[in-house]
């Protein structure tokens, strides 16, 4: 039996052969593997990604810090508003109490009306006089500690400072104080006590 000799087939010229495809199969296997893999990082790309840990904390930090300042400045000026009102207030008791002194005084003072001083002997006007200076200094002290008088006649009504306890009529604005029955007196902010006053009804109506 003759044999036929093994000659190239002219379709598979140019094809890759089995162990060519094994060996391209292996490549590809081992670049599949290496794709799963976190790829190495460079120095430069870690000192990057220290110095932005670094950056978020410092910034962090600072957001603390001014925070935890703008507390502390909260503090302090609450602290010093607590310490003026304690300064303020403190003779708020006392001064309430002296009221009835001052309303004695101004009562003695204007028992005496102008007209009768010039017919009082030397004695009752020395102690006319030393009624006036008591009453003066005594305002003084007021003023020394922040207690002020309430504005009285011709001064605009003000709920806040004047008790109205009638009305009546008056060359005043309607509305406003006409008269000042008691006078009243502050503290600060505070009312120590409320002025007792006649308001205007405005000027008598002429028929």
């Amino acid at each position: 039996m003759t044999q036929t000799p093994n000659t190239p087939n002219p379709d598979l010229d140019g094809l890759p052969t089995n162990d060519e495809l094994d060996a391209l199969q292996a490549e590809i296997d081992a670049a599949g593997q290496g794709d799963g893999a976190a790829p190495e990082l460079s120095e430069a790309e870690t000192t990057a990604k220290r110095i932005e840990v670094l950056e978020t904390e410092l910034a962090t930090m600072k957001d603390q810090a001014l925070r935890a300042m703008a507390e502390t400045e909260n503090v302090k000026k609450r602290s010093e508003r607590e310490v003026r009102a304690a300064s303020t207030y403190a003779v708020e008791r006392l001064a309430a109490d002296m009221l009835s002194v001052s309303d004695n005084l101004g009562r003695a003072i204007s028992m005496i009306d102008e007209e009768s001083r010039g017919d009082l002997g030397k004695n009752a006007r020395q102690l006319l006089d030393g009624i006036e200076l008591t009453e003066k200094d005594l305002m003084a002290v007021f003023a020394r500690h922040g207690i002020k008088s309430v504005p009285g006649k011709g001064s605009k009504f003000d709920p806040n400072v004047h008790q109205a306890v009638t009305q009546v009529p008056s060359s005043e604005t309607k509305g406003d104080v006409a008269e000042l029955l008691q006078t009243g007196f502050t503290l600060g902010d505070r009312t120590l006590r409320a002025a007792m006053v006649a308001v205007s009804s405005g000027p008598v109506k002429v028929s």
